[in-house]
């Protein structure tokens, strides 16, 4: 018996220990130094990113600031011509005459994007005279954003440790060695941009000014694709970077223009960086803040403070946000926390299983978010804020046909809405802007956004005025999908206040549309000119065509603009006349088609697509992130949307893999969806330039499109989320799109529309329990699999559509309980 008793006993605390080992797998690891760019570790405090090599000799820490970029305030009315073109690009539609219709088009286009800009790079170099390197391991704890160095050298262990405070405004080192006066280290910077370099009161500083402008990397025809020189006089900030060491034991000397600290016991450097930029509509020279003034300040605070306490301060603020949430799967699993992220990688594309590492993906998203979208103004870009060229891909600008989109998409669902504010920020800048390019190209009211924008929230057609191609510069519909975004604010907060704020931008965004909309021959409002990012179609047996009238993205983004307006303005209980315009507009809308594959038709006429598997899926833009098309609402129209995704492969770049599991997932098919979810974490490597195909994730875990984009991670963690519950439909629905391999799991944290957050357990593939608090109180829906009850409340679920509803009233601040009803 006793024998027995123990024997339980030890199952029970095994699987305790095992339960909260799994629980803490989430750090990155490493028995190498990095040698790519995309091996490093990324930290980051909203503002000041870093990028952590982990190399013994030469360590090398590249830099970033979130407002670093180049440029200034957008010209007004840069093409005065363009607006003579579109009647004659809606007559040559009319008559499909695509060919015609695209040269024109091209007559519209404005001054590319501009780039966000490297800071630089931190090197500390440390002479060990060639000894030999033992116990290497370098990792980053994404629940507290702690990168450590490990290693040891001639009998000695060193540990370098780095973090970036939000609260203390700056990146903290922390160099130090278990024997006293070991540490001797020469520490340099340099940046691609144009700078001077001096030491100041025992800091290195590091001043400089950013280019005027700087051509997109796909740009090779300009002889200076970067430039300096500035004929306004209103363009290219300045930025400084500060250094500063304090040191235990040794003696701190300058060498030229680096610093040299000898025979130390323990090093702290003090990393601050700051721009001039003052202000989308602010000239960054004349206008700009005093950086020098930005930079100094937080270091002058923190570096009297002890490492101990700024840690704690840093972690503090950081978990905050991030143990909001805690996810949990197949607990009973080998459990592979132990082994390197690579190797991990290289097991998992070989087929073995490894939930933890899917786990640990999922809130690497949450991580990246909350340390790359803290700063006024500046929302995460194509690469949150972690870019090392001089000419980053797409120029990391803001990519407003999904991209930028894409970044926001777990902000909500993934309990971290405070991150949301330089989005918001932003959306009001381009309103601002884009009420000037409506007026100047389109001579119409509202506010229009197109392809790209950037830091001085440019709104206007790029291609470099009539360089481009339109099937990518000329799109009109970033305004209605960005409006979106302030819409899901709102339904996830509640926050009337905010809504009030917000509705003139959702309202401007609809008078624009109101006005772009034409009446077709059958009279249907339409759209036109009107592209499909960015794909092209054969008419006429193979001509190409791009420029056309009425892709479906297009109707689809007015009509989730329309609703979203109009239920805005019934909330709010105000327009009503312009209520009633939008209402009528609405329902003229050309509707979704179908084609003859059993297909939705991607543009107005059954066209066949020049590349049948195209990364862009924009057509379905009404299933994800819009829900015009549900199973629940709209079965066949969501069996077209199925029969899309099929005939569209399971293949694709890193983002495109990441919005496939998501559309899945509102198809309810889990499997599907994770199977695109297991393609994101492809391992891949640098210098694989096949752009269209084969995505997948760095060793680092950053997505690789590749090149390396952000926007993957942060849509496969919405995908995971989307997955074990939506909130869609004005209800809750638990499990909608569980995998069969994820037999077992928790999810703690997740917050749903209405304000509501949710705990699920399951257990063998079903629900088992789940609690919801009703932040704000008010009517809850919730849908399951399976029959459920409600506890306390005596409520039990019914049959439903697909599955089984309960609806319920809640009180604010109080926990519901939904567990299986009992056979």
């Amino acid at each position: 018996m006793l024998y027995h008793f123990l024997k339980k006993v030890f199952i029970f605390i095994s699987a305790i220990t095992g339960f909260f080992g799994y629980s803490q797998d989430l750090k990155l690891q490493y028995n190498q130094p990095a040698v790519e760019w995309t091996e490093a570790l990324p930290i980051g405090n909203g503002t000041l990113g870093a990028m952590v090599f982990g190399r013994v000799d030469s360590e090398l820490i590249q830099l970033n600031e979130a407002t670093l970029w180049s440029g200034g305030p957008v010209q007004k009315n840069m093409n005065p011509d363009a607006f003579k073109n579109l009647a004659l690009i809606r007559e040559a539609l009319k008559n499909e005459d695509f060919e015609k219709a695209n040269e024109l088009t091209k007559n519209m286009q404005g001054a590319y994007s501009e780039s966000f800009m490297p800071l630089g790079d931190l090197i500390l170099k440390q002479d060990f005279g060639g000894k030999k390197t033992d116990s290497y391991n370098r990792s980053l704890d994404i629940q507290t954003g702690l990168a450590v160095t490990n290693f040891k050298v001639d009998g000695v262990n060193y540990k370098r440790e780095i973090f970036a405070s939000a609260p203390a405004q700056c990146i903290v080192i922390k160099l130090s060695a278990d024997q006293l006066k070991k540490l001797s280290i020469a520490i340099d910077a340099s940046s691609l941009l144009k700078n001077q370099k001096v030491v100041q009161n025992q800091s290195l500083v590091l001043k400089g000014k950013a280019p005027s402008h700087s051509d997109p990397s796909y740009i090779d025809y300009n002889k200076e694709p970067v430039v300096y020189e500035d004929a306004s006089g209103c363009r290219g900030m300045r930025f400084e970077l500060i250094i500063k060491p304090i040191v235990k034991d040794g003696e701190i000397t300058s060498e030229g223009n680096r610093l040299v600290i000898k025979n130390a016991s323990e090093i702290l450097l003090f990393v601050s960086a700051a721009t001039s930029f003052n202000g989308f509509d602010k000239c960054p020279d004349s206008q700009g803040k005093d950086e020098h003034q930005f930079a100094e300040t937080p270091i002058k605070k923190a570096s009297v403070k002890k490492y101990d306490v700024l840690f704690k301060e840093h972690k503090e603020d950081f978990q905050k946000f991030f143990n909001r949430i805690s996810l949990q799967l197949n607990v009973n699993e080998t459990n592979k926390s132990n082994l390197p992220t690579d190797i991990r990688l290289e097991q998992y594309a070989k087929g073995e299983k490894d939930a933890g590492l899917e786990a640990l993906f999922f809130q690497y998203g949450r991580y990246l978010l909350i340390s790359s979208s803290r700063t006024h103004n500046a929302p995460a870009n194509l690469q949150g804020i972690w870019n090392n060229k001089l000419r980053a891909p797409w120029s990391s600008n803001y990519t407003t046909n999904i991209n930028l989109q894409m970044n926001y998409w777990p902000v909500e669902s993934g309990n971290l809405s405070e991150m949301f504010f330089p989005l918001d920020e932003f959306i009001n800048n381009v309103s601002i802007t884009g009420a000037e390019t409506a007026k100047s190209y389109y001579h119409a009211n509202g506010w229009v956004l197109h392809h790209n924008s950037d830091i001085w929230a440019m709104t206007n057609p790029v291609g470099d005025f009539g360089k481009g191609d339109p099937m990518w510069a000329n799109w009109y519909m970033g305004a209605n999908w960005l409006s979106r975004h302030l819409w899901e604010h709102y339904q996830y907060t509640g926050d009337l206040t905010y809504l009030k704020k917000v509705y003139p931008i959702m309202k401007g965004a609809a008078e624009f549309s109101l006005e772009w909309l034409q009446k077709d021959k059958n009279g249907y409002l339409v759209t036109m000119p009107s592209t499909s990012p960015e794909n092209i179609f054969y008419y006429d047996g193979k001509k190409k065509g791009t420029v056309t009238t009425a892709s479906t993205m297009d109707i689809g983004i007015i009509k989730d603009l329309f609703e979203n307006t109009i239920e805005a303005s019934k909330i709010l209980n105000t327009d009503v006349d312009f209520r009633k315009t939008v209402s009528k507009a609405e329902e003229q809308l050309l509707p979704f088609q179908i084609g003859s594959k059993g297909q939705l038709l991607e543009w107005y006429k059954d066209f066949e697509e020049e590349d049948p598997h195209h990364r862009h899926t924009s057509h379905l833009y009404a299933l994800h992130p819009a829900n015009l098309i549900s199973p629940l609402k709209t079965p066949e129209l969501a069996n077209a949307a199925k029969k899309t995704l099929e005939l569209r492969g399971d293949d694709g770049t890193g983002w495109s893999l990441a919005w496939k599991v998501n559309m899945w997932a509102r198809l309810l098919d889990g499997n599907h969806a994770y199977q695109l979810f297991k393609n994101q974490l492809r391992l891949t490597k640098e210098n694989n330039t096949e752009y269209n195909r084969h995505g997948g994730c760095y060793p680092n875990l950053f997505d690789a499109h590749p090149p390396f984009q952000i926007d993957g991670n942060f849509a496969g963690t919405a995908g995971v989320i989307e997955m074990l519950m939506q909130s869609q439909n004005q209800e809750i629905h638990l499990l909608p799109a569980l995998p069969d391999a994820w037999t077992d799991g928790e999810i703690k944290g997740i917050k749903a529309k209405g304000n509501f957050s949710v705990d699920i357990n399951w257990k063998d593939g079903k629900m088992s329990k789940t609690k919801i608090v009703s932040n704000n109180g008010g009517t809850c829906t919730v849908r399951a699999a399976e029959p459920f009850v409600v506890d306390k409340l005596n409520i039990k679920s019914e049959k439903s559509t697909i599955g089984y509803t309960a609806v319920f009233a809640t009180k604010k601040g109080i926990s519901y309980s939904i567990t299986p009803e009992k056979q």
